[in-house]
């Protein structure tokens, strides 16, 4: 499967009229450079973005996917796909662009067009948490674990309305041990167990992390900059699980879960996602 990786953002760049210039930056999965070019900003629109990815696929094998994960470039690039038949995905995980990215950002001070401003290529404007509402909210929560090993055994096959194991993480593609425990999040959701399984993949969850505060609170990073605040909590003995959570993602190369279910029985899941920070 063909896949290109696109962003088109402003760079720490500008022309001799002192315009600041957008740069446009196409790869594949394999992190070859297919195109690059500069608009000035202008000229920056969802026909100037058009217009380059046509003179692309005149060259190019027009591929079966393209991923953004810029939320600029993605408003940029939806008419584009649209008129050209192109699956578009907005996706954090574009890990050879966002390589390609800092490796061109290295070099923009050594430009004639540099401003010399700092400048940080991967950087995002982010929203603050928002609170789930209230219609969604589990029962109850806990941070859990599973061994590496039973992880796909455990889920893969089993009727479960949501089911998210992306092959690239599962934890024998990433080379874990079948004992190291892959740390984990167990909502019990009763009888709103499905819907609020449903609600999650609408928003496409990303990971989870923790943060302090008074209270703590369990974030859920979704889509390409959405944040919400899963639960908060005071009590010491989850703060001390919630630490164990964050030692044991760094140890499995940020690999994590979320389980949505109904109850404990161990007999019916919602949805399930292995995730990846």
């Amino acid at each position: 499967m063909a896949v290109w990786e696109i962003d088109f953002y402003r760079r720490p760049l500008q022309d001799q009229r002192g315009t600041a210039l957008w740069e446009w930056v196409v790869c594949d999965t394999r992190g070859n450079l297919l195109e690059r070019a500069f608009c000035a900003q202008p000229e920056v629109s969802s026909n100037w973005v058009t217009q380059a990815l046509k003179q692309l696929t005149e060259k190019l094998t027009l591929p079966d996917r393209i991923c953004v994960f810029r939320p600029q470039t993605l408003n940029l690039l939806e008419p584009a796909c649209r008129e050209l038949g192109i699956p578009l995905q907005p996706t954090r995980y574009t890990p050879h662009l966002k390589q390609l990215l800092t490796e061109l950002a290295a070099g923009y001070v050594q430009m004639p067009e540099s401003t010399r401003e700092p400048y940080e290529p991967l950087t995002l404007d982010r929203p603050p948490p928002l609170p789930l509402d209230e219609t969604l909210l589990g029962q109850q929560w806990q941070f859990a674990s599973l061994p590496a090993g039973e992880m796909v055994d455990a889920f893969r096959g089993r009727m479960i309305p949501v089911l998210e194991l992306p092959e690239s993480f599962l934890p024998l593609t990433l080379g874990l041990a079948s004992t190291l425990p892959i740390p984990g999040v167990v909502i019990e959701a009763g009888r709103r167990s499905l819907r609020l399984a449903q609600w999650l993949q609408s928003v496409v969850p990303v990971s989870l992390h923790t943060i302090p505060g008074r209270p703590d609170g369990l974030i859920l990073e979704a889509g390409l900059v959405d944040r919400w605040i899963i639960a908060t909590y005071e009590d010491t003995d989850v703060a001390t699980a919630a630490g164990m959570f964050e030692a044991r993602k760094q140890a499995s190369q940020g690999l994590h879960f979320l389980l949505v279910q109904p109850d404990n029985s161990g007999m019916t899941y919602s949805g399930f996602w292995l995730l990846k920070q």
